[in-house]
Parts: structure tokens; sequence; C-alpha cells
């Protein structure tokens, strides 16, 4: 047998392999910072053979008791990813399966590598609804690559991956620019006409093909770099404030995945200065309720507690977003595990449904889009 990781968002590391087909493991810290949680690897050579792989420091991950519900990723062609029976007891982090193919592989959530997004912009591109450009350079030296898309008065910003090890968002985004760009989608049409859709869907290329859990080359969290991006440190944030800067912003959505929280569920910027008295919470609530109408997966009942009036955390992208341009900004966030709601026994929460999820925000756009047209007459 042998344990690889060393390709596009591969993490961990041998720390014994016994002969009775025990694998003992590490997961590797993001390079700069303490934090480590993603893995993706592949197993060799043990096909047809019942291996027990146990992660020894899932005890140290950023989030322990995420892995608590958790079932891990598995496919044999990297296509089709289906979940298995996992167990943590004592800090270990124990993976028994009986492995179907030659080539084995295993992730914390389906991958989504740099090339799968480089495929997505060369698909894109293809559209003639569509332009890309270059907002700048990461700290590695990448491209960092927006698309523009619709020539409508509204500025809308769509975000994704600012935390590389959350795979599920650039799934998502493949669901949201698919249905963006199609030519016989009215609601499509109808929403590239009224706004100008300005979407980076790779914030974080550097720390996705690093195998990172949350931060970029030089360890710095991008959804803590909003207040005072650098370009030594966060130039990936930096670049896209400063093109926000220059277009404006009318709308901003984040999208995540959360290690612990079994939901779909979108979280606001209730906190900042002024929310309360502006126009805010109405056309917030107007997105937020037609989401949750558009796609049951989608739910209001659990999430992230909500800040205290003035008490919001201005270095995270909707908060800043929401109080630098005075606009409805959400983070959109979907589980590592399944959808407790909707739970599906051999898939868990998927590229599938994260895609499917991506393709039902056009719905609560155009509610908000036409919210917003109504208030400026």
């Amino acid at each position: 047998m042998h344990i690889d990781s060393h390709f596009d968002s591969g993490n961990i590391e041998v720390v014994e392999m016994t002969e009775d087909n025990i694998v003992n493991l590490h997961i590797k810290k993001d390079a700069g910072d303490e934090h480590m949680q993603w893995f993706y690897f592949r197993l060799d050579g043990a096909q047809g053979k019942r291996c027990t792989l146990r992660i020894l420091n899932a005890g140290d991950a950023s989030f322990p008791d995420a892995w608590d519900g958790y079932r891990v990723c598995t496919s044999a062609d990297r296509q089709t990813w289906t979940r298995v029976d996992t167990d943590y007891t004592g800090g270990i982090l124990t993976i028994s399966h009986q492995v179907e193919a030659q080539m084995q592989w295993y992730a914390y959530f389906a991958p989504h590598t740099h090339e799968q997004h480089l495929d997505l912009l060369a698909e894109c591109q293809l559209s003639h609804f569509a332009k890309t450009d270059r907002l700048g350079t990461t700290v590695d030296g990448r491209d960092l690559h927006r698309l523009t898309i619709g020539d409508g008065p509204l500025q809308f910003w769509v975000i994704a991956r600012q935390h590389p090890g959350e795979s599920m968002a650039s799934w998502w985004m493949e669901g949201f620019l698919d249905r963006l760009l199609d030519p016989n989608d009215a609601l499509s049409r109808s929403l590239r006409s009224q706004i100008t859709f300005h979407v980076v869907p790779h914030m974080n290329p550097d720390g996705a093909i690093r195998g990172h859990l949350r931060c970029n080359a030089a360890g710095a969290n991008l959804n803590r770099e909003w207040a005072t991006p650098s370009l030594e440190r966060s130039p990936e944030v930096y670049h896209t404030l400063a093109a926000m800067d220059l277009s404006g912003v009318d709308f901003c959505l984040d999208v995540h995945g959360d290690e612990e929280l079994p939901y779909n569920f979108l979280s606001g910027s209730e906190g900042i200065p002024g929310y309360e008295t502006s126009r805010l919470p109405e056309l917030c609530e107007i997105f937020a309720a037609a989401y949750e109408r558009a796609n049951p997966d989608l739910q209001r009942e659990h999430g992230y507690t909500v800040s205290a009036p003035g008490e919001a955390n201005l270095t995270m992208c909707t908060n800043a977003v929401a109080h630098r341009f005075q606009c409805p900004a959400y983070t959109l966030v979907m589980p590592f595990k399944d959808n407790a709601n909707a739970p599906d026994p051999i898939f868990g929460w998927s590229p599938e449904r994260s895609a499917q999820l991506g393709a039902s925000t056009l719905d609560p756009l155009q509610a908000l889009a036409q919210a917003i047209e109504d208030l400026r007459r």
C-alpha cells in the first residue's frame, strides 16, 4: 500500500503503515498558521482490502467538534464522491473502508481543485455574456480573476473560496454561473439586463493548491482582512476591495462552508453601525425569504449568533462591505457534513446539491433587485 497527497489541494502525511492494513496519518497545518482540518489523499494498492485509516491529530483540528457526526468523502474516479462511516473517539478520526479500486481517494469534502477552477473560467469566457479580467495577483503570484456578467445599472458582487478548504463554495459557483449564463433561461436573461454581476469564483487559489483549510500563502485568514488589507499579507482582498470601490456595490454575497453546523443558512450584517435605522433590514429580509422559498435546502432557524447593534466584526467581508457601501450583504454557508433537515445517507451534502443551491440563487436576486429599484424610484 502507498499513500500520496502530492497533487493539487492534497494534504496528509503518513506517520506509520502496518502490515495489517492500518495506516496512521497526520493532517498538515496551513503554512504560516495553526489552522488545519482539510485533508485529501490517495490510497494505492489496497483494492478489495478492508483498511483502517486513522488521523491521529484530529483532536487538534481547528474545529474538533466538527468530527462528531461527520462522514468522510471517498471516490474511485474523482467524479462521484460518496460517504463512508467515520468514527471519532479519543481525538482520533478513524475511517474503516472496504477499498473499491486500485487507486482510492479520500477527502474532507469533494475537492474542487485549481485546475477545475481554470476549467470553469475557460468555459465561462466562451459565453458572449461574460467578460474576464485580472484584478491582480495572489501572494504566490497567481492571477486573481473576475467574471463580469450583464450590463444592468445595479452592481452585485459574488465571491467564493476565501477559505480554501470550503470546496462546496466552488461547486455552488458552478451551479450559479451555469444558470446565469444560460441563454435559454428567461430569469437569467432578465437579471443580466438589470444587474452587472462581478463574480470572483476563487478568492484563495494559493491556499487551495497548498491544501490549506483557512489561510492564504502568507498565513492570512482572508475573511479577517477586510478592514485593512495589504499587498504583502492579503493582496486577494486588497485587489477585490479596490475593484469594489471602482464599481460601487449594491449587494454582496460571500459563499462559505461550515465545519460544525449541518445546515445551509445565511449570515447577515445586523451588527454594523446604523443597520437598524437604515433600509438594510427590509432589503435583507426580502432576499433571505425569497431564497428560502426558492430552495428548501436553505433554512433560517439554525445559523450563527447575530451580532448586537454596533458590535459587528468589520474585518469580515459581509460586515465590511455592508458598512462601507451601505448595501445589503450576506454570507451564505453550507455544511461539510449533511443537511440535517434532508439527509442523504449515500452522498451527504454534495457537489450536486451545492450546485443546485447556487442555481436557486437567481430567484432571490431577482426579488432583491426589484426591491432596490422600487426604493430608488
